[in-house]
């Protein structure tokens, strides 16, 4: 994971939970900051710091950078907490010097931070003060929570911090209280929110797209500051990189962890936080990782793909940005069902020539780009009709081959939409993605944002369009030494299946996926997610790039196709492929690929 700096604004309180004569640490800012430590983060906490500091909140000392007023022991925030069917019940709640903290007295430069959280303070006021001090002092990434009963108190600035903040974390109460339901809870362009549903799980927002994530089974003996471990780690997460969702799944495990004991004990040691638990149907083949690496680092002609040629644009072409940008978010779906079954790949004839799948997508758009590129533009985009796709689309003999005509037409839209919401083009983005320290990184995140990329968690149409910038000629995206993602396919998964790099322990799942059935979600995930692995450390071993060892796995699925057998002799990992010919990809409907 990527070092990050973050800063918790808020403070640390000593509590007493549950009728006990024990004071332990407590606190929002406390819980917050703790979980960010434990993921790696390098912290620095704002709050009242207490002199001498309590014996119970040395660990939190000792752990990271605390800034702020000295003030007595007897000064901190103190909350009496007890427990009921569950829940957190605040019997007292004194703020103690946390209510004294002032915005003039942050460090005058905050742009050294990846991140920026807001805790509530007990007055929104105070935090909404914060929040504009942070930005005027070169914050980059602003993040907030809010508490239920202060968002009845000072509505206005509740909902000014909502609308201001980059990320903003809540429970579904508090998300009801500021929305009128959870049907209505969306997040302005630009902006990540994420609901805590408690053991129900999460809810991750990007703009109108809400994707849950189911809970993790704990026996909860003390739920308080759940919330806050939460978002504490999922700072951590998005600020290094991490897509949304991605962080919040990882996040999940602690938050859940740590409510099975009594205080906050599990943030204060040094152990690494709890991984997220597979559900055990897929898992990676470690031995048969270091065979295949190996062989592809062996292997000489394993190169990266130009992204030149017949289907694609010229070099140096004006509008070839234009072109990636819109025509990458469509590389989905070439493939039809019947009958509940994998029925046949999308083949077709254009412009002469028969094409399969993403090439002939590519070759599809390729009519915008020579007779109107401007239909490429995101203003174009956010305006496309059926016709237009229909279109674009058609194969030689007039018909439509594409199995999701209805899904491709809604992506595009979505995408010019969010493009223009968020003021952005293709251009700026990767102007703004050179300019910062980490372009890669700068890229995800502000595709993030975007309809047709920002939907996967696992980023496949963002790793290949970040390969297609890098890899062209052009060179439109800096290469440092930021490794892209593994581009997940369709035909990676029927790779790693049929070479042995992932090992299907479901029998039930084993069967559906040499019979070619429809999966479910889960299915689809454990086998996707498993692959994405697989190949991220066949990447890590071989010593080649992602994108030779993309185009290797691309260029597989001639090798190894659907609808024919396998030609073992011509494949260079044939001497160490289990050869499981009898297994398929995850027959799923989706747009992630």
């Amino acid at each position: 994971m990527t070092h990050v700096r973050i800063l918790i604004v808020g403070g640390a309180s000593l509590d007493t939970l549950d009728g006990s004569d024990q004071l332990v640490p407590g606190g929002a800012g406390m819980y917050t900051a703790m979980a960010a430590r434990r993921c790696g983060a390098s912290v620095t906490l704002f709050a009242p710091r207490p002199e001498p500091v309590p014996d119970a909140l040395q660990p939190v000392a000792d752990s990271l950078e605390w800034l702020g007023p000295s003030i007595q022991p007897t000064e901190l925030a103190h909350f009496e907490i007890t427990y009921s069917e569950g829940r957190a019940n605040y019997v007292r709640a004194d703020f103690g010097a946390e209510e004294s903290l002032a915005p003039q007295d942050l460090p005058d430069d905050l742009s050294g931070f990846d991140c920026v959280h807001l805790i509530p303070l007990g007055n929104i006021g105070q935090q909404l003060d914060f929040m504009h001090a942070c930005r005027d002092r070169g914050a980059r990434l602003i993040s907030a929570g809010t508490a239920f009963d202060l968002i009845d108190e000072q509505p206005g600035s509740a909902a000014a911090i909502l609308d201001g903040a980059d990320l903003f974390f809540m429970n579904e109460e508090e998300a009801v209280r500021l929305f009128g339901s959870m049907a209505a809870v969306h997040s302005r362009p630009g902006q990540t929110l994420f609901v805590t549903r408690g053991p129900d799980g999460a809810t991750v927002i990007q703009g109108q797209l809400a994707t849950h994530l189911a809970g993790v089974a704990v026996n909860v003996l003390d739920p308080t500051g759940a919330g806050d471990t939460f978002c504490g780690a999922a700072l951590v997460g998005v600020a290094s990189g991490r897509h949304p969702v991605i962080a919040a799944r990882e996040a999940m495990p602690l938050a859940a962890r740590m409510t099975e004991e009594v205080g906050a004990g599990l943030l204060l040691r040094e152990s690494l936080p709890p991984k997220e638990i597979s559900g055990g149907r897929v898992a990676v083949n470690p031995g048969q990782v270091r065979k295949i690496a190996d062989l592809i680092a062996d292997a000489a002609d394993i190169e990266p793909f130009s992204f030149m040629g017949p289907d694609l644009p010229a070099r140096d072409h004006p509008a070839a940005l234009d072109y990636f940008f819109a025509s990458t978010l469509q590389q989905f779906g070439f493939w039809a069902a019947k009958n509940g079954r994998y029925d046949r790949p999308l083949v077709a004839t254009i412009d002469r020539e028969e094409r399969k799948g993403a090439f002939y997508l590519f070759r599809a758009y390729l009519r915008w780009l020579m007779d109107d590129p401007e239909m490429l533009t995101p203003e174009r985009q956010a305006e496309l009709s059926k016709a237009d796709m229909l279109a674009v689309l058609r194969a030689d003999d007039g018909t439509d081959p594409m199995p999701a005509l209805d899904m491709h037409l809604e992506l595009g839209r979505q995408y010019g939409r969010d493009m223009l919401a968020l003021g952005l083009a293709p251009r700026t983005i990767v102007e703004q993605a050179n300019a910062s320290a980490s372009p890669l990184r700068t890229l995800f995140q502000i595709l993030d944002h975007v309809g047709g990329y920002k939907e996967d968690p696992l980023r496949k149409k963002s790793g290949l369009l970040a390969m297609i910038l890098q890899q062209r000629p052009e060179g439109f995206l800096s290469a440092g030494k930021e490794q892209i993602p593994p581009v997940v396919d369709y035909h990676v998964m029927r790779s790693c299946l049929r070479i042995g790099l992932v090992e299907v322990a479901d029998s039930e799942l084993g069967g559906k996926l040499v019979r070619r059935e429809l999966l479910s979600d889960a299915e689809e995930w454990s086998v996707r997610e498993a692959a994405h692995k697989a190949v991220e450390q066949v990447v890590a071993q071989s010593g080649k790039s992602m994108g030779a060892v993309d185009w290797f796995f691309f260029q597989a699925r001639r090798r190894c196709p659907e609808m024919s057998a396998p030609r073992c002799d011509s494949c260079a990992v044939d001497p160490a492929c289990a050869h499981r010919k009898e297994l398929f990809q995850p027959v799923h409907r989706t747009s992630f690929y």
